[in-house]
């Protein structure tokens, strides 16, 4: 398990919402360099890459940078060997043709249409978590009340989690990812999570309902197997807890602090859209996507990338890219929506991002609406940020209104 004194990987280290300074000093020596993630811990050297182009170029090439982790070290880069249980259905360790198979059938219910349903109890979820930070009393912190609550009961409807199973369930999920906890104590949370969703694969195969998995199995059948609907399902909850409970939490402060942009928002609640992906942007809260192998000797922002080589994009430091943006590093509420890569980019562009826009922008709304005079409990400098989990945001947010 990560320990305090273990030093925090180098392309995830955040100054408030910023990327940190000696991310900066890389990204100002050229957009691909060769690095240590852990210096001084024996960390293998790979390829950081953090300039937008060069970024958008590596995710949006497939056929040159694959994404399949190598189960064996005898296994060819792109990988050949056998995949264990525990990585099946994780379609962002997949490579075409596998993951086009995948991805085709699974796009059909993340349209923007099909995540219009989830909606309303999108909204209700919201207003009860919002009723019970306002029983709580103030001062509360955003982070456990609103922005943490949120993402599990969205996701679990979803999936199609029954209610009474959600509490379990969500339990054991937050033990699996809880970086803090023991490695026995997440192992066996993870296989009780992974035991359910099995259980749940098999009872709609039975007896299939409206929901994500009914739907899949109601239009797909035998095109999946159940150890791949597990993996999706795993996948979604992996994807959608951390990212869009740090985007909720952020993205509170970071308009806490800058008065002017949220009056913009709640004086205008139509300029939410355009304010959700500046938000995206700025705060880029997931630090890369999946690292890139190269499958072939390729040339990258000058530097020659061996095949078998390592890759992983930054991407706060894309999405800061000067070449981006015209004052990158400033946030504008205002701005023009830029080709940013926070939900990624290619083949493996985030399947969830309708849900996931959709969930912020409800969640901004309503939080701005409920308590109009809200503000920070604590000076900006005292607010504690999670720095070891896969999606930055903070660790408490305490709030008055």
């Amino acid at each position: 398990m990560p320990h305090e004194s273990t030093p925090v990987p180098l392309h995830t280290r955040r100054t408030h919402f910023d990327p940190a300074d000696d991310l900066r000093r890389l990204a100002a020596d050229g957009p691909v360099t060769r690095v240590s993630l852990a210096p001084g811990a024996g960390g293998e050297p790979l390829w950081l890459v953090t300039g937008h182009e060069e970024v958008r170029r590596v995710l949006g090439d497939h056929t040159r940078f694959s994404t399949r982790r190598r189960f064996g070290s005898r296994e060819p880069a792109g990988g050949d060997g056998e995949r264990p249980d525990e990585g099946v259905g994780l379609l962002m360790d997949y490579d075409p043709p596998e993951h086009t198979r995948l991805r085709k059938m699974l796009t059909p219910e993340f349209t923007v249409r099909r995540m219009r349903r989830l909606q309303p109890r999108i909204e209700n979820i919201v207003a009860e978590r919002l009723d019970a930070m306002e029983r709580a009393g103030h001062p509360a912190d955003l982070a456990e009340l609103f922005a943490s609550a949120i993402p599990g009961p969205v996701l679990c409807e979803l999936i199609g989690v029954p209610r009474d199973d959600r509490d379990d369930f969500l339990r054991r999920c937050h033990a699996h990812l809880a970086t803090g906890r023991g490695r026995q104590e997440r192992t066996a949370a993870g296989s009780a999570f992974t035991r359910y969703l099995a259980a749940l694969v098999a009872r709609q195969r039975k007896n299939p309902d409206d929901g994500f998995l009914g739907m899949l199995v109601r239009d797909h059948g035998g095109d999946f197997t159940d150890k791949e609907l597990r993996g999706i399902c795993i996948l979604l909850m992996l994807a959608g807890l951390d990212n869009i409970s740090g985007m909720l939490g952020l993205g509170a402060l970071a308009l806490l602090e800058n008065p002017d942009q949220l009056a913009l928002v709640r004086d205008d609640p139509a300029a939410l859209d355009r304010a959700v992906e500046e938000l995206l942007r700025y705060l880029s809260v997931p630090h890369a996507p999946t690292p890139r192998t190269a499958v072939e000797d390729i040339t990258l922002g000058g530097r020659l990338i061996r095949a078998g080589d390592t890759v992983v994009c930054s991407i706060p430091l894309a999405n800061r890219d000067p070449h981006l943006t015209a004052e990158p590093d400033r946030l504008d509420l205002t701005r023009e929506p830029v080709p940013h890569v926070a939900f990624g980019h290619g083949i493996h562009h985030c399947i969830g991002a309708a849900l996931a826009r959709m969930e912020l922008r409800i969640a901004y709304t309503a939080l701005l609406r409920r308590f109009p005079g809200l503000r920070l409990a604590v000076p900006a400098q005292d607010v504690a940020f999670r720095v070891r989990s896969t999606a930055y945001g903070v660790e408490r947010l305490p709030v008055t209104w």
